[in-house]
């Protein structure tokens, strides 16, 4: 029995659906499905409980889940202990990414990583998060970097950096003058506003959402976008206001933004990456490596001690005045949140 059919059992199993186990194995559902029914086939028992809704595993499913995951992931590491026979400090580190993580900065970490691990590489790919996660899982990726991690019983999330949510408008907006005397806006000053959003599935839109009700705001929503640069063109076009993460404005010439000005002892508005990685899977030493590397640098954070704008000091929610950003083409590119 071919270690791959083995892998797609697995990865059914962990998805809890044929789908999504056949995008993270890059075959199609039938063919999933199929591979499942031929280990069925071969071993004589039903493995999958076709007959309820949703399916769930028979008792000899779960038996040989539990011996198939260690087989396989045995199968891998023996496979990367073979290869590193040929370079000894071969190690790839195999990561996915979301767009919006910036390519930049992300390329200054693998740079780092290959110093420090000499002979070492990473297969970094950029893709949507959902398809991070499953690839995860499948054991395709050994790291993911994602925003809102949702709690899953098969990962173990890592928090990587915390990055500020700002408001960006256009240089023409009302905003520049008031965030130039204030420091920045208070969200009672988005009433209705005309507003770009996220989509209403993504986690960052429900973080929005309850943010501006807390503090009682209505916006005039104009465009529902999924992602971020995307949102940013729609700003640029003056289709409306936007709250986008700080950091994915640093390079942006065409666009303002400024900082929420907050009542001592508010919540910030905040965008957290995480490292996420299958929970109890064995890491190589360069996978370890990376971690610690990602670990080891501060977090991406608002500035903690005071700042001066316009001669008056003030905390790290007034931090800095609106300022025109640049961007490069490849910066958040569709980069889904």
């Amino acid at each position: 029995m071919q270690v791959e059919t083995l892998s797609i059992f697995c990865a059914v199993v962990r998805h809890q659906s044929f789908s999504r186990a056949a995008r993270a194995n890059s075959v199609s559902q039938s063919a999933a499905s199929q591979a499942v029914r031929q280990l069925e086939k071969h071993l004589g028992a039903q493995l999958i409980d076709r007959s309820k809704r949703p399916w769930q595993l028979t008792s000899e499913g779960h038996l040989f889940f539990k011996g198939c995951q260690e087989l396989v992931e045995r199968y891998r590491d023996l496979e990367q202990r073979v290869r590193r026979r040929q370079n000894p400090s071969g190690h790839t580190v195999r990561l996915g990414a979301i767009y919006s993580v910036g390519v930049h900065d992300l390329t200054q970490h693998v740079d780092r990583f290959r110093e420090r691990v000499p002979g070492a590489g990473v297969d970094l790919k950029y893709m949507h998060p959902d398809e991070i996660c499953e690839r995860v899982l499948s054991d395709r990726f050994d790291l993911g970097l994602i925003s809102f991690v949702s709690p899953r019983r098969e990962l173990t999330a890592i928090l990587w950096k915390r990055q500020p949510m700002v408001v960006t408008f256009p240089p023409t907006h009302r905003f520049v003058a008031l965030a130039s005397d204030r420091g920045g806006v208070r969200p009672s000053d988005l009433s209705q506003e005309r507003f770009v959003a996220f989509d209403r599935e993504l986690p960052v839109r429900r973080e929005i959402d309850r943010f501006l009700r807390r503090h009682r705001v209505d916006v005039s929503i104009t465009a529902e976008f999924d992602n971020i640069e995307t949102i940013k063109q729609a700003v640029d076009e003056d289709a409306g206001i936007a709250i986008l993460p700080e950091a994915t404005l640093r390079q942006r010439q065409t666009l303002v933004q400024a900082p929420f000005i907050l009542p001592t002892g508010e919540t910030p508005l905040v965008r957290p990456l995480s490292i996420v990685r299958r929970r109890n899977r064995r890491l190589n030493p360069a996978v370890t490596e990376f971690i610690k590397l990602l670990g080891a640098n501060p977090a991406d954070m608002p500035p903690s001690t005071p700042t001066t704008i316009g001669g008056r000091a003030t905390n790290d929610r007034r931090s800095r005045p609106p300022r025109h950003r640049r961007s490069t083409p490849g910066d958040a590119q569709g980069a889904k949140v």
